[in-house]
């Protein structure tokens, strides 16, 4: 899966949302069959987000997933039955406790691939931690199968997380800092370049938004889950890198390839040691950038 700074959600059941989502900007879109989808609509929303799919996906190559119900409830298998089609990047899992829940969605999909003429794999896993048992086997659920794209970590306020781990909620975070810590690790060392963090609940409060994401990036995260059309452009901000970033790691790539034809290994670039570590480092975010198209 390409790096996704943003993720939003749409309900699965409003058709009218997916064009004002497109238009935010997000870098992929979350139909949700889940929490936002009444279970007397449950069935139409099924129909429903098929048909989003398909249209969405003409408009414009956003990252488009779906939130199925979670395997417990017994409704994940109609789910993917009316949903999996050539339009699907992916799933959002939620409520996943072990590497066995993903191992049943991997095989309905290699089934709904094979029938809808897909090629096998193709259809990728994010997962969300939300569970107590999640959590305490992360980096099992991270390598549960070649589908998992990467974990998403989602501590917010009065939510799922905060019900299973028993904490109290604040901006500061300080509650959940281990938590979204051990996934971080958890994600990088089964190998997954990105992690997601998220939901921030206090949709009108944009500020407090930037300082959760700008935390989360600061652990390691590259992307958030949203659930509101206006953070959108701030969690892309937040996730970018600046062009004031980006020309310092350019720099230090210089510097440091001048030092080498001299004959050195290493160098002082901008008031730092810099060797060969530090250019790898700088090589990759430069990579990634360019992945977003920004460099």
């Amino acid at each position: 899966m390409r790096p996704l700074r943003s993720l939003l959600f749409v309900p699965g059941h409003k058709p009218s949302w997916v064009d004002k989502a497109l238009a935010a900007g997000a870098d992929a879109l979350i139909l949700d069959l889940e929490d936002a989808v009444p279970p007397a609509e449950k069935a139409d929303a099924r129909r429903t987000v098929r048909a989003s799919l398909e249209r969405a996906r003409q408009r414009g190559e956003t990252a488009l997933l779906v939130r199925p119900n979670a395997w417990e409830t017994g409704m994940a298998g109609a789910d993917l039955d009316a949903v999996v089609c050539a339009a699907l990047d992916g799933l959002l899992l939620p409520k996943v406790y072990g590497p066995e829940d993903v191992l049943r969605f991997d095989t309905l999909l290699s089934y709904f691939e094979q029938r809808e003429g897909i090629p096998a794999g193709r259809v990728e896993l994010v997962l969300t931690l939300e569970t107590a048992a999640s959590y305490f086997r992360a980096y099992e659920l991270a390598r549960a199968c070649p589908r998992v794209a990467c974990l998403a970590v989602p501590p917010g306020k009065g939510a799922d997380v905060q019900r299973e781990l028993g904490y109290q909620w604040t901006e500061e975070g300080l509650e959940t800092l281990y938590y979204r810590s051990h996934a971080v690790l958890a994600a990088r060392a089964a190998g997954h370049a990105s992690i997601l963090g998220g939901l921030w609940q206090e949709v009108h409060d944009l500020d407090g938004l930037r300082r959760e994401a700008t935390r989360n990036r600061q652990l390691g995260y590259t992307g958030e889950v949203v659930i509101h059309p206006a953070h959108v452009p701030v969690v892309n901000e937040v996730y970018s890198p600046t062009a004031e970033e980006l020309r310092y790691y350019r720099g230090l790539i210089e510097a440091y390839d001048a030092a080498e034809r001299a004959g050195s290994g290493a160098v002082s670039y901008g008031g730092s040691h810099v060797d060969v570590a530090h250019v790898k480092t700088a090589r990759q975010m430069l990579e990634f950038a360019r992945a977003l198209g920004l460099a």
